[in-house]
């Protein structure tokens, strides 16, 4: 114990971030300047007062009134069935390019990977701009019913996120052992049966992790959406956009915080099916 006691301390080795003083209040600070904005947009969409400044009392009416905005849900049901539509296309599609990219060697891979990931580096605007160029010139129609009226946000949302899971899947397959397909098929196993029962159980918190990433994307992007969407088709962040226009009252704090509350149920149960799902494949 003495020796203990008066033993030195050893220093912090050059990885130990978190025996750094400097690396603690660097990451508190990271954690407030990120959360502080989230958690007063929160406790004030219960703040009595219209004009949501100063703190009058604890209300739960103007959630009552995002509720009965017939616009504010409407356009809350456009932005989750583009997100859904996107996310499932956008995952299909970026397991296909990551399998592509991953197993098979063709001229000009370099230069295809290197477009693939162009939706990632280029900013939003430019591409919603393309995209509306795009559509304008091919004369896509936008008096059809919904929710095919969603269409050409749908198509720019997918063209936006399946780069991010592409490259999440890919990821995620670097770590696979060539050693399983052969062993699959010394046991008889099709390319169909080794895909079902080996690829897609090894791929599964990538494709997880990519699904999720989509699907925030798409719903709280609001650029592309600007561009791409007609008068019919307002989203719930353009919905947002044109009442903080206006004034930022308790209502659209409300609309947010549900919004947030979504996302953050959604981040949960996908964080918890891919622990659960990495811990079936260690096993």
């Amino acid at each position: 114990m003495m020796r203990r006691w008066f033993a030195k301390r050893v220093p912090p080795g050059p990885l130990e971030y978190s025996r750094h003083g400097w690396m603690k209040l660097t990451l508190g600070l990271s954690f407030v300047f990120l959360y502080a904005p989230l958690l007063i947009l929160i406790v004030f969409s219960f703040n009595d007062s219209r004009r949501n400044v100063v703190w009058r009392g604890f209300t739960t009416k103007y959630y009552e009134k995002a509720w009965n905005n017939d616009g504010l849900i409407e356009a809350f049901a456009n932005s989750l069935t583009i997100a859904f539509f996107s996310t499932l296309v956008s995952t299909v599609l970026g397991a296909m390019v990551a399998l592509l990219l991953w197993r098979f060697r063709f001229p000009l891979k370099g230069a295809y990977e290197g477009a693939m990931t162009l939706p990632i580096v280029i900013p939003e605007i430019c591409m919603g701009v393309a995209m509306m160029a795009f559509f304008s010139r091919i004369g896509w129609p936008s008096d059809l019913f919904w929710p095919l009226n969603l269409g050409a946000i749908i198509i720019a949302h997918i063209s936006f996120s399946f780069p991010f899971v592409a490259v999440i899947v890919r990821a995620r397959l670097a770590n696979f052992n060539p050693e399983f397909e052969e062993a699959a098929k010394d046991l008889g196993a099709s390319e169909w049966q080794f895909f079902r029962d080996i690829m897609i159980p090894f791929m599964k918190p990538g494709l997880i992790a990519g699904a999720l990433l989509a699907f925030t994307l798409s719903l709280d992007d609001f650029v592309i959406t600007f561009f791409t969407s007609g008068p019919d088709t307002v989203t719930f962040p353009v919905k947002i956009y044109s009442m903080v226009r206006f004034s930022v009252t308790p209502e659209v704090n409300a609309a947010s915080t549900v919004l947030i509350t979504i996302t953050l149920v959604l981040t949960t149960i996908a964080l918890w099916l891919q622990n659960r799902s990495g811990q079936r494949i260690g096993d």
